[in-house]
């Protein structure tokens, strides 16, 4: 029987889950589960447990423990990226991650951190803070071009939102497809874009991608975006531009991260930071614990489960 099955339909599985049980609905029969929410001593039965899903942005050892579950078959992370996980993982175990699980909140977020650029929302917080009536014309999304780098899941669902904005969204893939342009295209493409949403995963292909030259293809004023990884972004290519005032930046995500206290990043200018909140909102909640729920029954039925970043 492949990794990805549960086995036979009358055995026992040892699950862990980071939550109680009765929050998922429609858990099939035939589970003995341990809560492990990463906090504290693991559960005594780690010897046994087959089906993991490591707490959602968990520390380091919550996914280090993979190497000490002997009977572990099946991983399901609450992540999309799964860059973290995957050197643990030993051949047999398959890995899952949560495609689809964050494309509502990470779009929304996209869609906030280039307007909130554009129109210069945190020059009025600062300057509600003073009591400064700040006037001036800022930019609006409205009629802008919009490069989207990565169109997998969250890459769609963030141009459905554009769309009612009235600016023109281009996308580029690895593979192209679904309308998307192939990375090949990037060089003519880049001159043209008034905003680039950096969307791909982390791979050792795409690590540093957005380096100096990259960046210096972009126009004057032009805005990067970076919802997907951190070291997907030169950081000190990128610090380079923004102290020049040449470019603009809004970051979920950063190389170091946590960003440290006094790294340069914190007082760049024309730069919005916010902590890697991407997909952490009120919307992943529902979907986390459905996805791991519709997993569950599929690994106990026999089927093949979704979502297999690599199989067991």
């Amino acid at each position: 029987m492949g990794a990805a099955a549960g086995g036979n339909a009358d055995r026992i599985r040892r699950v862990w889950l980071p939550e109680p049980p009765e929050v998922y609905d429609g858990l099939p029969e035939g589970l003995a589960i341990d809560v492990y929410d990463g906090h504290g001593e693991p559960p005594g039965s780690i010897a046994e447990v087959e089906f993991y899903v490591p707490p959602y942005m968990g520390a380091a050892h919550t996914v280090e423990l993979v190497t000490s579950m002997p009977s572990l078959r099946v991983v399901q992370t609450l992540t999309a990226g799964v860059e973290n996980v995957q050197p643990f993982v030993r051949p047999g175990v398959a890995l899952c991650n949560a495609r689809g699980v964050h494309d509502a909140s990470t779009a929304e977020l996209g869609v906030g951190l280039i307007i909130a650029s554009l129109r210069g929302f945190p020059d009025f917080v600062r300057a509600q803070e003073t009591h400064h009536w700040l006037l001036g014309r800022r930019s609006s999304l409205a009629d802008k071009r919009v490069l989207i780098v990565g169109y997998g899941a969250i890459g769609q669902a963030l141009e459905r939102r554009l769309t009612p904005f009235e600016c023109e969204v281009v996308k580029v893939n690895r593979t192209p497809r679904d309308g998307a342009l192939g990375m090949d295209q990037l060089p003519d493409l880049l001159p043209t874009a008034d905003v680039v949403v950096l969307l791909i995963p982390l791979t050792e292909e795409t690590r540093g991608l957005v380096d100096a030259k990259f960046l210096a293809m972009l126009k004057d004023g032009a805005l990067v975006v970076n919802i997907a990884r951190g070291p997907v972004v030169d950081t000190d290519a990128l610090l380079a531009e923004l102290e020049r005032g040449r470019l603009l930046a809004a970051l979920d995500v950063t190389d170091p991260e946590p960003l440290p206290a006094g790294h340069p990043l914190w007082d760049a200018p024309g730069l919005l930071l916010s902590p890697h909140v991407g997909g952490n909102t009120s919307a992943f909640v529902p979907r986390g614990r459905a996805l791991v729920s519709a997993q569950l029954r599929r690994w106990v039925a026999g089927e093949p489960l979704e979502n297999t970043v690599v199989a067991g």
